[in-house]
């Protein structure tokens, strides 16, 4: 068997890598698309700014009920499995949302939707993360979130594309495409190695690894994982805030809230209706947030080809801050009077935001929550990082016109960044480098027992 480096090996992990990551990009499609259609949506069903902000975060409620399910199903039938519910999920959660006959049924259409999405941003980086070889582990659990950005930037092309005709029904309901082809998909992919290992499946475990690595690779992953295994079979939930794990609990948690307290769904869900709001006409505003997906899908990718040369850390760091520094003066733009072509710069420092922003925090989020939990409590843990996201999603989401309302959009911006500066002088003190180190190397490295 080649080792995963060329060959066949690294072959198999590519396309079981690409494949999972379909998840990433329905999750995406189906969180960016309603940024078009609510345009029409609104005026269709009659929904004033409170409506539209519930039909937003419906599917965020989902989202947290699918993560904080997520950890004991991931953990429990494995990851295979739940990626294979998660497709079907999203498949129904899509037909429901085109044929929905009221808001009524599109809200609950979203929160089927939401569960899918919740889901699928626990087992898709845990799932990719234990199947690849650590010398290209960040790049290819990084895979989800170009997956992610690739997604969003599709529903705004759709959105364009329907946007003379405002068919909102067809935005939503082409999802369901890739959704079938993941499908499809999955049936020819493996489980993975550390999932069969920590249920005593030895032998598979070692097929598993045999498949993308070669003979002494395999045998010499084998034995370290098994090791971590023994250390870990009596964690529960509540070992989650002991000495143990509390470091990399609390880091993942820091991560997940600052990548949404930026206010980055702000600009994914509300990005036509602000530009609107600024003076341009919907097409316009929904043909510029086009020009903001493509931003976020092309430095989600040149992320992707650094974050195992770079490392983690400067790329965090570093593109945090130009966030903040963007995001202050996104409120400053807003204090100018009378400013011709306010959308046209409206425009320019949102898709400044959104590189800044997926070079960093885009990736960090799934990666360093793929990262820093031991084997045997990764799918526990990592909800836990995870439904911190969506909580926080869901805060974002139900208040962006509200608060544009009461504070105006220089508040709002401004506001994002303060709890950016916060976030950002966390991760500084706390975030170890986990580039090309072993998933328990990294745990050590949390517990302050090797150097970070």
């Amino acid at each position: 068997m080649s080792s995963p480096r060329s060959g066949p090996g690294r072959g198999a992990v590519l396309v079981a890598s690409a494949v999972a990551a379909l998840g990433g990009l329905l999750f995406g499609y189906d969180t960016g698309v309603l940024s078009a259609a609510l345009l029409y949506i609104a005026p269709a069903f009659g929904l004033d700014d409170g409506m539209q902000q519930v039909v937003v975060a419906s599917l965020l409620l989902g989202a947290i009920a699918g993560a904080l399910a997520g950890g004991r199903v991931v953990d429990g039938i494995g990851r295979k499995r739940t990626l294979l519910l998660v497709a079907v999920v999203f498949t129904l959660g899509a037909l429901l949302s085109a044929l929905a006959p009221n808001v009524s049924v599109l809200i609950a259409a979203r929160v089927v939707l939401g569960l899918a999405i919740g889901a699928s941003s626990l087992v898709v980086p845990t799932y990719i993360a234990e199947i690849a070889p650590s010398a290209v582990r960040g790049r290819l659990v990084s895979m989800n979130q170009l997956m992610i950005t690739i997604g969003i930037f599709t529903s705004y092309l759709v959105g364009y594309a329907f946007a003379d005709s405002g068919s909102w029904r067809w935005m939503l309901g082409l999802a369901a495409l890739p959704s079938l082809l993941m499908l499809a998909g999955l049936a020819g992919l493996g489980e993975s190695p550390r999932w069969l290992l920590a249920r005593g499946r030895t032998e598979q475990a070692r097929a598993a690894l045999l498949r993308t690595r070669a003979p002494e690779e395999a045998e010499a992953e084998l034995v370290e994982i098994a090791e971590a295994m023994r250390e870990e079979r009596s964690f529960s939930y509540r070992d989650l805030v002991g000495p143990r794990l509390r470091p990399a609990v609390l880091l993942g948690v820091a991560v997940a809230a600052t990548n949404q307290l930026v206010g980055v769904n702000a600009v994914i869900y509300y990005a036509p209706t602000i530009l609107k709001q600024a003076g341009l006409g919907d097409s316009a505003a929904i043909l510029s947030s086009v020009g903001i997906g493509a931003t976020n899908v092309v430095f989600t990718a040149l992320a992707l080809l650094l974050v195992d040369r770079v490392g983690r850390r400067p790329l965090l760091l570093g593109g945090t801050a130009v966030v903040i520094l963007v995001l202050f003066g996104l409120g400053a733009l807003y204090l100018l009077p009378s400013v011709a072509g306010l959308g046209t710069l409206l425009t320019a420092g949102l898709m400044l935001y959104e590189a800044a922003f997926a070079a960093s925090l885009g990736i960090a989020i799934w990666l360093i929550n793929s990262e820093v939990f031991p084997t045997a409590v990764r799918g526990k843990a990592s909800s836990v990082g995870t439904v911190t996201h969506w909580v926080l999603d869901f805060a974002i989401s139900i208040s962006v016109l509200t608060l544009i309302s009461a504070l105006t959009a220089t508040g709002l911006f401004w506001i994002y960044g303060v709890f950016g500066l916060i976030g950002l002088g966390y991760l500084h003190r706390r975030l170890p480098e986990t580039k090309g180190r072993s998933l328990e190397d990294i745990e050590r490295s949390l517990r302050g027992e090797v150097r970070s």
